[in-house]
């Protein structure tokens, strides 16, 4: 072999050994420490401890479950932790924050048992968020100022609620076309299902026999009051569509929706499912007042027809519209600064579907597009007016539920020999069109927004609720 053939193989052999050197993955010791240092136990139990109830708080008052994953992810990034990932189902919510490959991680979880309607301390909870992600507040000042939050009363008294649920029928009446009379009749009995709820709460009974028990009420009170020919009037039976409507407002048709959208499927059923069994007691005790009411030989009334919109009503639509809406911020004990925003979107939505109705476009076409434009006003003006935009949307298209649509639909399937099933349908319809519409409103409220991050666009899609601030982490 030649001396040319040898000095050109070893030049190969101390390339490929030079090449092994550079290419060669440094081994880690065991004092080194592969990933982010996370902070000690103790503040991470913490941490986890305060965004695990501020999560709560928004999941208890109706918020989707993207908006509460968002949240959290926010606030543990602003606090320091590394890594978490989040869980929400309907009843519960699992974060873990991983702490590299020398720790093991850390997972809490909260159970959510609790859900009432308090607008105050879901606003209070969003502005303690703003806090806590612009670095205004450290953790042990914000578990303080949670504990107080979620340990105070409601900010009205009980009666205060019980009259705006009355106001609230009363002002549905307006809308159907009641006179003076159907409206304080109906809100009494609205008042009185209220209390009669109240009582039975206290005793822990489950909402599907609470919504029996309101159903049964309001219709049989009704009939009552029909039969005792106090009111002279041809259309009695609006005092049960307007204590169907109010039964309907307290249902988290739109959280659903929302859930089901942004791709949170379990929690979406889990909503649904409770959609319908509260809807299913409604049914049942509306059909068994009926029958009772047949038995006993209450007379009769004829179901009102759907009274058509004309530019003359149109007013009157508005002015219900943002009274009922108002009424219902206030029955959720809304901020006096919400009830006004919701009243506002209330009249912004009873226009919008009274205008719509003097068309052909039909009542599920006007609902979701008048339910758009509440989503898209409250998206855009109602964290300006520092107002929960989920606040501004359930109240926003409460007037517009199918209180009436419905009652006639359990009249013909419960009284009636047809068994026409579409009028029920149609009310679902309506129902399922006013919460596609609120959706739909805050997403295309998005691009008009300011202060959108990648926290917003890629992982929560429509915020109604928590944070816009992008957190830090990567998310794509």
């Amino acid at each position: 072999m030649s001396v040319n053939v040898r000095t050109a193989r070893l030049r190969q052999r101390v390339r490929r050994q030079i090449k092994a050197v550079r290419t060669r993955e440094p081994v880690a010791t065991a004092h080194d420490a592969i990933g982010p240092q996370p902070p000690d136990d103790a503040t991470v139990n913490f941490v986890l401890d305060v965004s695990l109830r501020l999560g709560e708080v928004q999941m208890s008052s109706g918020a989707g479950a993207s908006d509460v994953t968002a949240t959290i992810i926010a606030l543990t990034t602003a606090l320091g932790l590394p890594q978490c990932e989040v869980d929400v189902i309907f009843t519960s919510i699992t974060v873990t924050c991983h702490r590299g490959t020398t720790m093991a991680p850390v997972t809490a979880l909260r159970v959510v048992r609790s859900r009432s309607l308090d607008y105050t301390r879901l606003t209070a909870a969003e502005i303690l968020v703003h806090k806590i992600v612009r670095g205004n507040i450290d953790a042990k000042a914000a578990h303080l100022e949670l504990q107080a939050m979620t340990s105070a009363p409601h900010p009205y008294p009980r009666w205060v609620a019980t009259l705006a649920w009355g106001g609230l029928a009363a002002f549905i009446t307006m809308i159907l076309g009641g006179g003076f009379d159907i409206a304080i009749v109906a809100m009494v009995i609205s008042a009185v299902v209220d209390r009669v709820g109240r009582r039975l709460n206290r005793y822990q009974l489950p909402f599907f026999y609470q919504q029996i028990v309101g159903g049964l009420v309001a219709t049989l009170s009704a009939m009552a009051v029909v039969s005792s020919n106090l009111l002279t009037t041809d259309k009695p039976t609006l005092l049960v569509a307007a204590a169907i409507t109010v039964l309907l407002s307290g249902l988290s048709t739109v959280s659903a929706v929302q859930d089901a959208i942004t791709g949170y499927n379990v929690t979406a059923a889990g909503r649904i499912v409770e959609t319908i069994l509260m809807s299913a007691g409604l049914i049942a005790g509306v059909v068994l007042a009926l029958k009772i009411a047949v038995l006993l030989g209450l007379p009769r009334t004829p179901l009102p027809e759907v009274v058509g919109t004309t530019p003359q009503r149109l007013p009157l639509i508005v002015l219900g519209s943002i009274g009922a809406a108002a009424c219902f911020a206030l029955a959720s004990y809304s901020t006096f600064r919400g009830m006004a925003v919701a009243g506002a979107a209330g009249g912004i939505g009873g226009a919008v579907y009274g205008g719509l109705m003097l068309t052909d476009i039909g009542a599920v076409g006007a609902s979701a597009f008048a339910a758009a434009l509440v989503g898209f006003c409250g998206g855009v003006l109602a964290r300006r007016l520092k107002v929960t935009p989920l606040v501004v949307a359930v109240s926003g298209i409460t007037p517009l539920l199918p209180g009436l649509s419905t009652y006639r639909g359990l009249y013909q399937l419960g009284v009636e020999r047809s068994g026409d099933i579409s009028t029920i349908m149609s009310a679902i319809g309506i129902g399922l069109a006013l919460a596609a519409g609120v959706v739909l409103g805050e997403f295309l409220a998005q691009p008009v927004r300011t202060g959108l991050g990648r926290l917003e666009r890629k992982l929560s899609g429509p915020r109604m609720a928590g944070p816009l601030e992008p957190a830090d982490r990567r998310l794509d």
